[in-house]
């Protein structure tokens, strides 16, 4: 019996399938200029058949002479005016394949005004310029029925002559999914519309029992994700999508836990931000990244008094092209200011921003500015032709170890350059000035952390001694996800290459948080500011840096420590075991957004702040990195420097108690490179 009924479902689908070629090919062969004449007479057609059609039932299929010359007068304008509707909606501007429900209220709509129109014209004229009332509204149905229909004609037309994939090349997987939710459901629709794609959903699993023995769009609602697990059903499908894009990170590790168990392949769609945005569909899927796991609850922004603070001001972002900066750019664009300052040293980065928001449509509004933080004369020159009003300064030298052996750049480029910055910014009457700091400022250990400890302090400095004219305000974070020289890209590289991934400490712990939800909460940081306040925002729980390299390797479908090894090598110079949330002597001040705190301090007299940097740079270049950090510490008494002078030719390795968060110098032993 399946035989027969498997041979007669393919006979059929070839026929199908056959003339649906042979339409397509008849259409591809018509000219472009004829193809808009050709939809116009089919609607005429269609309008017409389904205005005789009502007028045919409304007399019993037997209609007098008289109905007969006054239905063709009617025609005359009720047809041309049910096409300047459709032309007016779009219908003879758009691809005729694609139909769905948003066109089909729209469809709707259009027939319904006509219909109004038509019933005025009866009610004006006493029924002598339009036929009975009864063939008004027999002709709305059937022409919104007719319309419908070629337009889903055209879509199933166009849905099976999408390429399948080819027998022998590739066979259709049979997709699982987890999440009988609007996404799922959204999931299923699409890979039923989409054949092309080579993926049949063939059952959904979810924790809602409400939800089981039931069916969406055909396909059964068979338990709870855990019957993945049950004999034999690894072999009923091929690959399991995530669709619960609102998820709890603690729940998408027991999913991804699960499924290894399974020994199912997994992908997920994209994140509930995403999708809400409007970026990418509910198809689009993906492989389960880091983030997932780590699971941040979305964020919700005051998107209105952003825009206020934004919209139709000049904006200059420094260090534009890099990850902060970047997508600075990418969110403030969205918020049409008047011009986008995009201010970058790197030639390359700049051009991958710039190409990125032209292809977003912003081009006429970004300006690319190649320049130097450390050039006076240039910054002066960006701030008297564009004065902006609105300014984040993203740009600095942030790698930690990296800077313990370039302690006077470290200091030209994070301190200096945003005391430059600062003065600029005050004299062209910038209104509000955002400096992007680090939870790496608070109790420093790192030459990194300490010139932006000096920077805020600054900052709070002139912001006290200049009162309300330009706002100054500090957003302090940790680490951002994928963010450039981080420790997930280069965890993804070790991985790459087969291993070792190391690990400074089994005890370390870092604060992650993706980029867009940093700058989306940095945007909303700058809105709360009265003028000299350090926010610090809300990094969730901390993360061990072990589990998350071991989270890597499992996603990369191995095994920690069989596969790949995890080599633990020590407290590298200028690191914490743990970060901190505050330095001493600041207060916590609640804010409007429950994910941001402003911490407040009595601010360092603005003459005793410039007189130690004017000796601290002085000094710049006729020191040594240990005799600059020493200073430092001067101005900076809770600094805790690294003082080894020549740590970057040696190897570090664990010895003896290294669990102190952040001491003088961190207790370690050094193996000298061979």
């Amino acid at each position: 019996m399946n035989i027969i009924k498997n041979n007669i479902c393919g006979f059929t689908g070839m026929w199908r399938r056959t003339l649906a070629g042979i339409a397509q090919s008849l259409w591809r062969g018509i000219p472009a200029q004829c193809r808009i004449p050709l939809i116009v007479l089919a609607y005429s057609v269609a309008l017409m058949g389904s205005l005789w059609s009502a007028c045919l039932l409304r007399f019993e299929f037997a209609p007098a002479a008289a109905d007969w010359h006054q239905l063709l007068r009617a025609g005359r304008w009720m047809i041309p005016l049910q096409l300047v509707l459709l032309f007016w909606i779009g219908q003879f501007a758009g691809l005729l394949s694609y139909f769905g429900w948003r066109d089909l209220r729209r469809l709707f709509s259009c027939l319904s005004i006509a219909l109004a129109i038509e019933v005025t014209v009866w009610l004006v004229s006493g029924g002598l310029a339009v036929p009975p009332r009864s063939v008004l509204v027999m002709d709305f149905v059937l022409s919104f029925l007719a319309l419908a229909g070629i337009r889903l004609a055209c879509r199933q037309v166009r849905e099976l002559c999408m390429e399948r994939p080819r027998r022998g090349e590739e066979t259709v997987k049979r997709v699982g999914i987890i999440g009988a939710g609007d996404a799922g459901a959204a999931l299923v629709c699409e890979l039923f519309e989409k054949p092309h794609a080579g993926m049949v959903p063939v059952l959904v699993v979810d924790d809602d029992p409400v939800k089981w023995n039931s069916n969406i769009h055909d396909v059964p609602v068979v338990g709870p994700p855990e019957v993945l697990l049950a004999k034999g059903m690894a072999a009923r499908v091929d690959q399991v999508i995530i669709a619960m894009p609102s998820a709890s990170g603690k729940r998408m590790r027991e999913l991804v836990q699960l499924l290894r168990q399974a020994k199912l392949k997994f992908e997920t769609i994209p994140s509930l931000s995403q999708l809400a945005s409007g970026q990418v569909r509910v198809s689009q899927i993906r492989p389960v990244d880091i983030a997932d796991l780590l699971g941040r609850e979305p964020v919700a922004l005051e998107t209105e008094n952003i825009r206020s603070l934004l919209q139709g001001r000049v904006v200059l972002v420094t260090g534009a092209g890099g990850s902060i900066g970047s997508e600075l750019c990418r969110q403030i664009a969205a918020y049409r200011p008047r011009l986008l300052l995009l201010l970058e040293q790197s030639e390359g980065q700049m051009f991958r921003i710039e190409q990125e928001l032209i292809g977003r449509g912003h081009g006429g509004t970004i300006v690319p500015l190649i320049g130097n933080l450390l050039d006076d004369r240039r910054l002066r020159e960006i701030f008297e032709r564009y004065r902006p009003q609105v300014l984040f300064h993203a740009a600095a030298h942030k790698h930690v170890p990296l800077m313990e052996s370039h302690a006077s750049e470290a200091i030209k480029n994070n301190t200096l350059g945003t005391v430059r910055l600062t003065r600029l910014a005050v004299a062209h009457g910038v209104r509000r000035f955002v400096f992007i700091s680090t939870d790496k400022a608070i109790n420093p250990t790192s030459i990194m952390g300490a010139t932006k400890r000096l920077a805020e302090i600054y900052l709070q400095a002139v912001a006290a001694h200049n009162g309300m004219d330009t706002k100054f305000m500090a957003v302090r974070f940790g680490n951002v996800l994928d963010s450039s020289g981080s420790v997930v890209p280069t965890f993804r590289e070790q991985v790459a290459a087969g291993g070792p991934v190391t690990v400074t400490h089994p005890e370390m712990t870092r604060y992650f948080m993706t980029i867009p939800e940093a700058v989306g909460l940095v945007l909303q940081s700058a809105t709360q500011s009265r003028g000299g306040e350090i926010f610090v925002l809300d990094m969730g729980q901390p993360v061990k840096i072990v589990d998350l390299a071991r989270n890597l390797i499992e996603l990369s479908g191995l095994k920690p420590d069989e596969d790949i090894e995890i080599r633990f090598v020590g407290l590298r110079p200028g690191e914490k075991l743990f970060e901190e949330i505050s330095c001493d002597g600041e207060h916590m001040q609640r804010t409007n957004h429950p994910k941001i705190m402003r911490f407040v301090s009595p601010p360092t007299p603005l003459d005793r702040v410039e007189e130690y940097l004017e000796q601290l740079e002085e000094e710049l270049h006729g020191s040594s990195d240990v005799q600059l950090k020493m200073q430092l510490k001067k101005f900076i008494p809770e600094y805790q420097p690294c003082l080894e002078p020549d740590f970057m030719a040696r190897e570090p390795v664990i010895a003896g108690n290294t669990h102190t968060h952040h001491a003088g110098t961190p207790q370690l032993a050094f193996a000298a490179e061979p």
